[in-house]
């Protein structure tokens, strides 16, 4: 039997014996694992997108704004330099993958 450990409502990590371990551990249940959703009322679920979706679509957002970064009279510069940190920061964060960093308005 596999258990796995809940942070943030989020799988993070899975051991078979979870005796000594702290923290909330979860039996496994068929068709989820590690980066899917849990909590106590609803149980097990799986992320609105794949981490792997994520990364894509965060990968797509950055190609799509490359050509502000050199462009430093880009009306809003600063807010678009923000926003692709944050998408760069976004996958080390408790928001990954469910919220999305959000675009400065004027490409949206």
């Amino acid at each position: 039997m596999k258990y796995y450990k809940i942070i943030n409502n989020k799988a993070v990590a899975c051991q078979i014996d979870i005796n000594g371990f702290d923290g909330l551990w979860i039996q496994e249940q068929e068709g989820f694992g590690i980066g899917d959703l849990y909590d106590e009322q609803n149980g097990w679920s799986k992320p609105s997108i794949t981490e792997f979706e994520a990364k894509e679509w965060r990968n797509q957002e950055l190609k799509n704004t490359d050509f502000i970064v050199p462009l430093t009279d880009f009306p809003n510069h600063a807010a678009w330099m923000t926003y692709r940190q944050e998408l760069r920061d976004w996958t080390t964060t408790s928001d990954f993958p469910d919220t999305k960093p959000t675009a400065p308005a004027e490409l949206n």
